[in-house]
């Protein structure tokens, strides 16, 4: 899959990184030339995204999805640095004065299975390549919710109502700071648009979103 210092051959073209025009909130490439106009997606026109921008590394496809997978679920916590700075290397238009990393937070259930919570690494690792500190129990998984694999937004938005908040011993240190929420995969949007409208409420004014991936959803 990878050598010491990066992805062996086959890998590399096997992994399909977004370059070029993207949609400015969710960061899935777009056609036309990079030229820095502003443009949006046809799901984040139809969707009101509550975070200001947005970027992805990955397309989550090929490639990129055996990679993503091996690093979720296969412990290949060796490739987090390579992904920390592929993640900091796209993160420039997101960055604001006095930004906090925030990772989206996995429920304890699932924390205790998996023994780590993979946007936290990310966020750790994030925020050594970009000097910023990271804030990794700020936003708190209340309960725990069912796989959404498939599921469309809205679907995805009803099962995790309630089910995600900004950690009360966090919201003086959130407030009046701008945060850079970090995650692995971007789906639907469902969770980060529920992390973004928690951390707007504990006084969070800028809201921007990376993510190493992002899967689209075709119709």
């Amino acid at each position: 899959m990878a050598d010491g210092n990066g992805l062996c051959g086959s890998c590399w073209r096997e992994t399909p990184f977004i370059l070029g025009l993207v949609c400015d909130l969710c960061g899935t490439a777009q056609i036309g030339p990079d030229d820095g106009t502003c443009v949006h997606c046809d799901a984040c026109r139809a969707l009101e995204r509550p975070w200001a921008r947005g970027r992805a590394v990955l397309d989550y496809s090929g490639g990129a999805r055996r990679l993503v997978l091996g690093f979720k679920h296969g412990d290949r916590l060796d490739l987090g640095p390579r992904f920390a700075r592929w993640m900091a290397a796209r993160a420039g238009p997101l960055l604001e004065p006095g930004m906090l990393i925030v990772p989206v937070p996995v429920h304890r259930g699932r924390l205790l299975r998996r023994r780590y919570n993979q946007a936290a690494v990310l966020g750790r690792l994030l925020g050594r390549e970009l000097n910023l500190p990271h804030l990794p129990d700020a936003l708190l998984r209340t309960r725990a919710t069912p796989p959404m694999a498939g599921d469309g937004h809205a679907a995805r938005a009803a099962s995790l109502e309630g089910a995600i908040a900004a950690a009360p011993r966090h919201r003086a240190r959130l407030a009046g700071r701008p945060v850079l929420l970090v995650d692995d995969v971007m789906t639907s949007g469902a969770t980060l648009s529920l992390c973004a409208r928690q951390l707007a409420a504990a006084g969070v004014p800028i809201v921007n979103v990376l993510v190493l991936a992002r899967a689209v959803q075709h119709a």
